[in-house]
C-alpha cells in the first residue's frame, strides 16, 4: 500500500469529529492492508513506531525538521521558520514548501507503507556521534520523494505531534470493522491488546488468523496493561458491592511489572518503560526465583535500614535514573512488595480468581529479602475494613485496597474488581491525577520565572480525548517552577494539542505528556471547562493545589471523566 493513500485518510480523519465517522474512515483504509502491512499502519495511526516498552523513539527536534525541509525543497531555512510562525504547524509548512519546490527530483520512487516504516525505524536507532545530522540527512531523502501531503504527516511523526485524536478503542473497533464488517471481535481484541500493549501486533496477528487472538495469551516480555482501582467513598460501600474481600495497605511506592524467562530478566513501570538497568537488586533476587518463567507485579518502595521505615514516594522515585545506579542503589535500597501473579511457567493466571492467584502467590514469596509478599487479611464486615484503614492511615499509609476475591486480572481495565479507599475520601480535600496541557506566564512575584500556573485535563477513554478540568495557580514551590518550566518548554507547540476538547486558552500549550496529583477541595459545574460537558457546563475542581509530579503514571491513566462524574455524584451523596 501507497503512504499517499494514509496519508488521504489521515487528511479526512482530521475534518470529522465523530467517532463513528472516523471509525468508518480507519475500517476503509484497513481493509487495503495486507498482514505484513496492518501492524505498521495501526502504530501510524497511534503515531508511534513501536510499542513504548521497546523505548524506540524519533526524537528529531524543530531546527532539523526546519533544516530538512529547507533542504528539500530548496529555499532558506528563514524562509520555512517564517512559515512556521505563520501556520504553527511543521507538518502544515512542509506541505506549503512541497508545493512549491524550487527542483524536483529526478529518480523520486513513490513511498509504500513498508519502506517508510522502515525509513522511519532507521531514524529511530540512529545514534552515537553525528546521528543528528545524519537523522536529518534521512529525512531529507523521504522528503524528496514525498508528496506534499505525505511530507505533512511524515514531519508530524518525526517530530512526535502526530496525534490525530484517535483513540485506541476506535482503532479496535476499525479492525473489527474491517474484517467482519461490524464491531463483533472489539472485546476480544481489546483484552489481547490490554495483555501485550501492542495494538500493531494484535493487528497483525489478526490479519493472519482470527484464531490468534481467541487463543491469545500472556507472554513474557510483552507487558500487561496494568489493571486499575474504582473509588468508594466508605467501607460500607466495597463492603455492599463486592462483599468478602481481601484488603491490603496502598503503599505510596511506585509500581512494577517483573518479567523473567531463564536468565533475562525485564521490569517494566505502569507507563510500561523499561526499568530494568535502574534496579539491579531487584533483578538480581528475580533471577534466582526457581522458575524458568514468572511475569508478576509489586508495589516498590526504598527502605531505610537504620531506622526500620520506608522512604516516601518523593525519596523511592529518585532510584529512577539512569546514571549513578550502583550509588543510589546503597543509599536507597529498595523492596518490593508483590501484589499479584500474572502468570507462571506456561499458565497464565489472568483469567483466574483473585483468590487463586493470592494463594499462589503466598507459596512463593515469603516475608525476607528484597521480593516481600504484599500484607493482606480477609474481612467480611465494614467494621472490619474500617479498623484495617485507620490502622493504614496510623502507619503513614495512602489508605487500602480492597479486592474481589472472585475477580479475574482485568488488564488494562478500571473495574470494581478493585476499589481504593483513602484518607481524603472522609475530609474536605481529595486527589485526581490530571494532564499538564498548557501553562501560564507568572505575574508579580512569579514573573522572574516565567511560570505562573498549570492548565490541567483528565483522560476520556470511550472518545480517546483529553477534557480540561482544573486551572492550577497554587502548590508550587520556587524550585519546582523552574523545573516545570523547562520541562513544558522542551514539549511546548504552538497549537493546541488535536485530541484536547477545550475552552480556557493557556499562554502556552504543550504535548500532553506529564501528568501531576492535584489536590482540590470539591467538584463543581462550570461553563469554562470540558470535562463530562453536559449542556453549557462540564466539571472543574475548586481550589485546585499541585501536589506532585507523578512520572510514573502516563496520560492515559490520569483519572478519567467518568471517575470524575463518579466522584461528584458521591460529594453530593455525602
Amino acid at each position: 500500500m501507497l503512504f499517499q493513500e494514509v496519508a488521504v485518510v489521515f487528511n479526512e480523519i482530521e475534518s470529522k469529529s465523530g467517532r463513528i465517522e472516523i471509525t468508518y474512515l480507519l475500517a476503509e483504509l484497513f481493509k487495503k492492508a495486507q498482514p505484513e502491512e496492518i501492524g505498521k499502519i495501526v502504530y501510524f495511526v497511534q503515531g508511534i513506531i513501536a510499542p513504548p516498552y521497546e523505548g524506540i523513539e524519533l526524537g528529531m527536534g524543530e531546527r532539523f525538521a526546519v533544516e530538512a525541509i529547507a533542504s528539500a525543497s530548496g529555499y532558506s531555512a528563514k524562509a520555512v521558520d517564517d512559515d512556521y510562525k505563520k501556520t504553527g504547524d511543521l507538518g502544515i509548512t512542509a506541505e506549503n514548501f512541497l508545493k512549491k519546490k524550487k527542483q524536483q527530483s529526478l529518480l523520486s520512487n513513490p513511498i509504500d507503507v513498508l519502506y517508510l516504516y522502515e525509513a522511519l525505524l532507521r531514524i529511530a536507532k540512529t545514534s552515537g556521534p553525528g546521528s543528528t545530522e545524519l537523522k536529518k540527512k534521512y529525512l531529507v531523502e523521504l522528503l524528496n520523494n514525498a508528496t506534499p501531503l505525505e511530507a505533512r504527516y511524515i514531519v508530524r511523526f518525526v517530530l512526535g505531534r502526530l496525534r490525530l485524536g484517535v483513540g485506541d478503542p476506535t482503532i479496535l473497533d476499525g479492525l473489527s470493522a474491517a474484517r467482519f464488517g461490524d464491531k463483533s471481535w472489539r472485546e476480544r481484541l481489546e483484552r489481547a491488546y490490554n495483555v501485550c500493549a501492542d495494538m500493531g501486533y494484535v493487528a497483525k496477528l489478526f490479519y493472519e488468523n482470527e484464531k490468534n487472538i481467541e487463543a491469545f495469551k500472556v507472554q513474557p516480555f510483552k507487558p500487561l496493561m496494568p489493571a486499575l482501582a474504582e473509588r468508594l467513598s466508605t467501607p460500607e460501600e466495597i463492603i455492599k458491592k463486592i462483599g468478602r474481600c481481601a484488603v491490603e495497605g496502598k503503599y505510596d511506592g511506585f509500581r512494577l511489572q517483573c518479567h523473567k524467562k531463564g536468565e533475562k530478566v525485564e521490569l517494566y513501570s505502569r507507563r510500561l518503560d523499561k526499568m530494568t538497568r535502574m534496579f539491579p537488586e531487584i533483578v538480581d533476587s528475580i533471577k534466582k526465583l526457581p522458575f524458568e518463567e514468572i511475569i508478576f507485579e509489586g508495589e516498590t518502595l526504598a527502605y531505610n535500614a537504620k531506622e526500620g521505615r520506608y522512604y516516601s514516594f518523593q525519596q523511592t522515585i529518585q532510584r529512577r535514573r539512569k546514571h549513578g545506579v550502583s550509588e543510589m542503589a546503597e543509599e536507597l535500597p529498595l523492596n518490593v512488595f508483590c501484589f499479584d501473579l500474572l502468570y507462571l511457567d506456561g499458565k497464565d493466571y489472568t483469567q483466574e480468581p483473585y483468590k487463586t492467584r493470592r494463594k499462589k502467590l503466598e507459596e512463593i514469596f515469603k516475608q525476607n529479602g528484597v521480593l516481600k509478599l504484599s500484607e493482606q487479611k480477609i474481612v467480611k464486615a465494614a467494621s472490619e475494613l474500617k479498623k484495617l484503614f485507620d490502622d493504614a492511615i496510623k502507619r503513614g499509609l495512602e489508605g487500602v485496597m480492597a479486592k474481589d476475591l472472585e475477580a479475574p486480572y482485568t488488564a488494562g481495565k478500571r473495574k470494581f474488581a478493585w476499589i481504593k479507599l483513602k484518607k481524603s475520601y472522609g475530609e474536605a480535600v481529595d486527589t485526581i491525577d490530571g494532564v499538564i496541557v498548557g501553562y501560564y506566564l507568572g505575574k508579580g512575584a512569579r514573573a522572574q520565572f516565567e511560570f505562573g500556573g498549570l492548565l490541567i485535563a483528565v483522560y476520556n477513554p470511550d472518545t480517546g480525548r483529553f477534557e480540561t478540568i482544573a486551572k492550577i495557580g497554587s502548590g508550587f514551590s520556587e524550585e519546582e517552577m523552574m523545573q516545570l518550566k523547562e520541562r513544558l518548554d522542551a514539549i511546548k507547540r504552538q497549537m493546541p494539542p488535536p485530541d484536547l476538547d477545550f475552552k480556557l486558552e493557556p499562554d502556552f500549550w504543550v504535548e500532553p505528556k506529564y501528568v501531576v496529583e492535584v489536590v482540590f477541595d470539591e467538584i463543581t459545574e462550570s461553563p469554562i471547562h470540558t470535562c463530562g460537558m453536559h449542556g453549557e457546563k462540564g466539571y472543574a475542581l475548586r481550589f485546585p493545589r499541585m501536589l506532585r509530579l507523578r512520572e510514573d503514571k502516563a496520560p492515559n491513566e490520569a483519572t478519567t471523566t467518568d471517575e470524575i462524574k463518579e466522584m461528584y455524584a458521591l460529594q453530593h451523596k455525602k
